[in-house]
């Protein structure tokens, strides 16, 4: 399995997917995301930085977190999957274990994008690295193309978030960066 669809609200302007924690994951949730904004007819550019945005995140969190612990969804207790899981499906995402990658848009054009997983033994922060370091760079390019990023936690699980502005400027104050 690469991806499951968690269902949203009716009507809403989200979407969800829960993907196999591990490296394979992002190129799926690239596509879906890419798809997704594309059929909403979002400028080009907010789609690029989105796409870059999103697996920056799924990235890191393949790398350095824990999977979401898998949660009972029988009434006899018996595990499942993740949240929301159910079937073949799911028992094949509970043995690899799975992250949540969300996003949703706003009607003030407010795009928000989330990965949420099991954590890890540190924050998430960017790093300083030399200049001739291999990896270390992908929460400051989060922070350069996103109009504000952060970390919420939760009992057993940690999200990463960013949003940016889909059309310009938002309601509240926000501005495109140039990509």
């Amino acid at each position: 399995m690469v991806a499951r669809a968690v269902p949203v609200q009716a009507g809403s302007t989200s979407s969800a997917m829960a993907v196999p924690h591990g490296p394979a994951s992002v190129s799926a949730a690239r596509r879906r995301l890419r798809g997704d904004l594309g059929d909403r007819s979002l400028p080009e550019a907010v789609i690029d930085d989105a796409v870059l945005i999103l697996s920056e995140l799924l990235s890191n969190s393949c790398r350095h977190a824990r999977p979401l612990e898998p949660v009972p969804d029988t009434a006899d207790g018996a595990v499942g999957g993740t949240a929301g899981g159910t079937g073949a499906a799911a028992g094949e995402a509970a043995e690899s274990g799975t992250v949540l990658v969300s996003w949703q848009m706003r009607g003030d054009g407010l795009l928000t994008l989330e990965v949420t997983d099991g954590g890890a033994s540190t924050r998430p922060i960017p790093a300083r690295p030399s200049v001739t370091a291999r990896g270390g760079r992908g929460l400051s390019i989060v922070g350069e193309l996103a109009q504000d990023w952060g970390v919420r936690h939760a009992p057993g699980q940690v999200t990463v978030w960013a949003q940016l502005s889909a059309f310009g400027q938002v309601a509240g104050g926000g501005r495109r960066r140039s990509a």
